[in-house]
């Protein structure tokens, strides 16, 4: 037992993957939490129902969902500075929403099982979380394009100190 301190908390194997409290507390947070339950909901209802050629849809939005607040709540997001993650994060949405929409729209107008009519509910639903999570993920692009990409204002204030113009 010369891996575990005595004293210290010790945090179990599915503690370490959950997200933290924190994240989870997030508005961020909970539009994932919200995203990742009812692309599940919604896997759950199509593969029941006979419209199980959507099954794919639910499936891989809640796998990109899951993978994201997995991503964002441990923090992964920060060390692959490489990708600009809200821009990825946007077009999940989007394309999410859309998607969802439209296959909602099928499986309700369609298919008459109940399992079909609840999958589509629920795709709308989730239509409606993805929508607004891209609202918001659109006005943070907005926000950061506004400052010409600069991230925070210290470095632009950095490189005016340093310049040799003569305008100042």
């Amino acid at each position: 037992m010369g891996d575990v301190e005595a004293g210290g908390p010790r945090r179990g194997v599915l503690a370490s993957v959950l997200p933290s409290g924190e994240f989870a507390s997030s508005r961020k947070g909970m539009l994932l939490v919200a995203e990742v339950a009812s692309s599940f909901i919604s896997f759950i209802c199509f593969a029941a129902s006979t419209a199980a050629a959507f099954v794919t849809v639910p499936l891989l939005e809640f796998l990109a969902a899951l993978f994201l607040l997995f991503a964002y709540s441990t923090k992964f997001n920060e060390r692959f500075k490489g990708f600009h993650w809200p821009l990825m994060d946007f077009l999940r949405c989007v394309t999410a929403s859309i998607i969802y929409f439209i296959v909602s729209i099928i499986a309700v107008s369609k298919y008459a099982d109940g399992s079909s009519k609840a999958a589509g509910v629920f795709g709308f639903i989730a239509t409606i979380v993805f929508a607004l999570d891209f609202y918001l993920v659109f006005n943070q692009l907005a926000d950061f394009l506004k400052q010409g990409g600069q991230p925070t204002e210290e470095p632009a204030r950095q490189q005016d100190e340093f310049s040799d113009s003569d305008s100042d």
